[in-house]
């Protein structure tokens, strides 16, 4: 049971920078009363916005606090649960929201709104809507039971008999359906790649046995045909290295013809001009008597001897000369020769490249065979290990499987709590269960407030009315006065539940000017004997500006505005 012991605020609407604090626990039954304006009902929107962060008028967050002095708006509620105490301190410019249990503040790491959903789920154990279904009923924007939607009706009903917790089961059981159907996404993608390696590994293992002895022996075969060729190709070059010796020697012969023809060159040339010296000195002697420069007459018989000597020294020359062209002759056939047999052994000389290329070929070519042979002998020898292989992604594959089937019962089983935990699974049993005592407790206070019909709810919170004078009649067929007495009796058939259930159960009991609109003089007085007679161990607090009242409550709280500001009159 939540039992608020006290309620300060400042700043607040028209209080001003004092604390306005109300006792909540002193007395069983409290009046509020003073003028329009006066500040009777800032006490309600402090209560709500201390505990959910909003008015219970509906007032914007920003003009709750007061406008004339714009800070330090703060509202602090203090209340204990059991053996714990819970103070919340709420303020704004600058924005609060502290919760201490038992004057140790709690930690404040998360947001604001998370603290508020931890705050109603587990402290107080409502929200708002259910808060003000059980605590106030109010004639300005509280919204009575039978006119709130089914949803919110729902949602009263659930925190009251406290089965919410079914709600939160099935977000959870949500949550783990959307895992578990996640994992069985990676379970069958996981299945997929095991099926494909296990197809892969049997593809390897049957090729492996189709190759077998047929292509080590074609391979063999093509090997053999390669050596077959290299040695046929090494005899060649072989031949072609006797040649090239044999040839070296011939060269050997020829090999200085050049430099003979050089010097034999050199020595035509030379007989050349002892020629020409010759043949000019001839021609001199045989065409001059008188020599040209000196003018003196040469003796005929020198002359002769000169002439005759030049026939026989032009006579040797001549010999000379033609031994020297045909020795020129000679060695220029013997260069040839040399350069014939150099121009066959450059031949022979790429040949035997080429062929050594091809050899450097074909032992690329057998090397790369005899790898083929021995993978394919190896791996016909290993047929084992790749045969294990295949085993254990099979066993993968079958272990994959069976989780899978495991993950595939988890979502049948969750599916199956999930429709258990809707609105019309076991939570509709637990209201189907509570719901003649609801509806015993609703016609019990309509009786002692002398209206006599039976209403009733149903699993849907829909209301069906039967009474001898009231016939097809609904919630919206009463009068304003008779829906007040509606009202009330709902309200108090809450109070009642909520003390079965005791989650929600409190001691504040507030009425906000239900004696100012629709409730008559007999209904007063009903509303009345039913807070001091019926309803003992809480705290009710009635609002109103009506007179005459004073006397039928323990205790009176006087609201004024003095300056523009709300304060309670001593």
């Amino acid at each position: 049971m939540i039992t608020f012991k006290k309620i300060r605020y400042k700043n607040f609407l028209s209080s001003g920078n004092s604390f306005t604090e109300i006792d909540l626990n002193k007395s069983n039954t409290t009046l509020i009363i003073g003028q329009n304006g006066s500040g009777k009902s800032t006490f309600l929107d402090a209560l709500t916005f201390s505990l959910f962060s909003k008015s219970f008028r509906g007032i914007n967050k920003p003009q709750l606090i007061n406008s004339t002095n714009d800070k330090d708006c703060l509202v602090e509620i203090e209340f204990t649960i059991g053996t714990v105490d819970w103070k919340v301190c709420r303020g704004i410019k600058p924005n609060i929201f502290k919760i201490y249990k038992n004057d140790e503040m709690l930690d404040q790491d998360s947001s604001s709104a998370e603290q508020q959903k931890w705050f109603e789920q587990n402290v107080l154990r409502m929200n708002y809507s259910s808060f003000t279904q059980i605590v106030i009923l109010g004639s300005s924007n509280f919204v009575p039971f039978m006119q709130l939607p089914a949803g919110s009706r729902r949602e009263v009903i659930e925190d009251l008999l406290d089965i919410k917790i079914f709600s939160l089961m099935n977000h959870v059981i949500k949550d783990k359906l959307k895992n578990l159907k996640n994992e069985t996404i990676k379970l069958d993608l996981k299945k997929e790649s095991l099926e494909e390696k296990c197809q892969m590994q049997k593809s390897f293992i049957l090729d492996i046995e189709n190759r077998g002895k047929e292509y080590i022996k074609s391979k063999t075969k093509e090997i053999n045909n390669l050596i077959s060729e290299e040695n046929e190709i090494e005899k060649e070059v072989i031949e072609c290295e006797d040649k090239i010796n044999d040839l070296k020697i011939q060269l050997e012969k020829y090999s200085k013809a050049s430099d003979k023809l050089r010097k034999l060159g050199n020595i035509k040339g030379k007989l050349s001009q002892k020629v020409s010296t010759i043949v000019e000195e001839y021609k001199f002697f045989e065409e001059n008597t008188v020599c040209p420069t000196c003018t003196q007459s040469i003796e005929n018989t020198f002359r002769l001897n000169k002439i005759s000597d030049a026939k026989i020294k032009a006579k040797d020359l001549q010999n000379a000369y033609d031994e020297l062209e045909k020795a020129i002759s000679d060695e220029e056939i013997r260069e040839q020769k040399f350069i014939e047999i150099s121009s066959v052994v450059t031949n022979l000389t790429h040949d035997i490249s080429k062929k050594s290329s091809r050899i450097s070929s074909i032992h690329g070519q057998i090397q790369s065979l005899q790898y083929e042979v021995q993978k394919t002998l190896t791996d016909n020898e290993n047929r084992t290990i790749e045969n294990d292989k295949l085993e254990k992604f099979q066993q993968d594959l079958d272990d994959c499987t069976k989780e899978s089937k495991i993950v595939e019962e988890e979502i049948e089983n969750h599916k199956f709590i999930s429709e258990l935990l809707k609105d019309s699974g076991v939570k509709s049993k637990i209201i189907k269960k509570y719901l003649p005592i609801i509806n015993k407790q609703i016609n019990r206070y309509l009786e002692l407030m002398d209206f006599y019909i039976n209403f009733k709810l149903d699993e849907e919170f829909k209301e069906t009315v039967e009474s001898p004078i009231h016939e097809d009649f609904s919630y919206q067929s009463f009068s304003e006065g008779e829906k007040q007495r509606i009202d009330l009796a709902l309200l108090f058939a809450w109070r009642e539940i909520s003390k079965i259930k005791n989650s929600t159960n409190t001691n504040l009991l507030i009425m906000d000017e239900i004696f100012d609109s629709s409730l008559d003089g007999y209904g007063t007085d009903d509303f009345l004997k039913i807070v001091r007679f019926i309803i003992k161990d809480s705290n009710i607090f009635v609002i109103s500006h009506k007179n005459g009242l004073e006397d039928k409550f323990e205790s009176v709280i006087k609201f004024e505005k003095v300056k523009g500001f709300s304060r309670m009159v001593p």
